[in-house]
C-alpha cells in the first residue's frame, strides 16, 4: 500500500470522523482498511482524502467522507447482515458495507458505474457483493428480505417498495427531501410498524427511478 496515502487516510480519519462523532469502532476500521483513491479519478486523487464530495462521471459523485460514514452509523450493519445498496456509484461505500456484513447487493442504473465498481472491488479481492444492473427504487425482490438497506441518493420520500423488502427488526437510511437538499433519514421496521428519524442535512444527487424522481430533468 502507498504509506502516502495512508497517512492520508489517518488524517482524514482524525481531523473529519473522530471529531465529529463517528464512534463505531467497526466503521473506523472500515474506513482504514479501504482505500478511497482507488475509487476516483485519477486527476483527482490527490483530492481523494479531503472531505467532499468529488465528480466520477455521468453526473455522479463520490460522497463526503463524513456523510458515508455517518450513514453507516445510522444504519449500524452486522457481521452476519445481508445489505441491499441502492446507488453503487463509484463502489467505495460498497467497498465499506462488504467489510462491515456478510453480503452486499448493491444495484446501480448507470451499467458504466456499475462496471467499472464491479473492476476496482473485484480488484480488492472483494467476493461478498452481487451486483446488480437496474432501478434501485425498485429494490431487489430475489435476495429479499434484508436486515439493511442503505440510498445513496436523494428521495422525494422512503420508497414503499424498499420498506417492503426490509425485514423486520431491520434498517433502512436514505437521504430524504427535494432534489437540491435533504435530510438523513432513518427507517426502523419494528413489528407493531415503522419508525422515522430524522437526522441531519445532506446533498446527494437524486434517486432517479419509477418510485423516486422519474427523470434527471427539473
Amino acid at each position: 500500500m502507498n504509506s502516502r496515502y495512508e497517512d492520508l487516510r489517518e488524517r482524514m480519519i482524525a481531523l473529519h470522523l473522530l471529531p465529529r462523532g463517528i464512534t463505531n469502532k467497526r466503521i473506523i476500521e472500515a474506513f482504514r482498511k479501504v482505500p478511497r483513491e482507488v475509487f476516483v479519478p485519477d486527476y483527482l486523487k490527490h483530492s481523494a482524502y479531503e472531505d467532499s464530495a468529488l465528480p466520477i462521471g455521468h453526473g455522479q459523485t463520490i460522497s463526503q467522507p463524513y456523510i458515508v460514514a455517518r450513514m453507516l452509523q445510522l444504519l449500524d450493519p452486522q457481521e452476519g447482515d445481508t445489505v441491499l445498496e441502492i446507488g453503487t456509484g463509484s463502489g467505495y461505500q460498497t467497498a465499506l458495507l462488504a467489510e462491515l456484513s456478510s453480503t452486499v447487493v448493491t444495484i446501480e442504473r448507470l451499467k458504466p458505474l456499475l462496471d467499472s465498481a464491479k473492476r476496482t472491488l473485484e480488484s480488492l479481492g472483494y467476493k461478498n457483493i452481487v451486483y446488480v444492473h437496474g432501478d434501485g427504487t425498485l429494490g431487489y425482490k430475489p435476495l429479499m428480505p434484508y436486515d439493511r438497506i442503505i440510498v445513496s441518493a436523494g428521495a422525494p420520500h422512503i420508497p414503499q417498495t424498499l420498506v417492503d423488502q426490509l425485514k423486520t427488526g431491520g434498517v433502512l437510511v436514505a437521504p430524504v427531501g427535494s432534489r437540491y437538499m435533504q435530510v438523513l433519514t432513518r427507517v426502523e421496521k419494528k413489528k407493531d410498524g415503522v419508525y422515522i428519524e430524522e437526522d441531519e442535512g445532506c446533498v446527494f444527487v437524486p434517486l432517479i427511478g419509477k418510485k423516486g424522481w422519474e427523470t434527471n430533468g427539473a
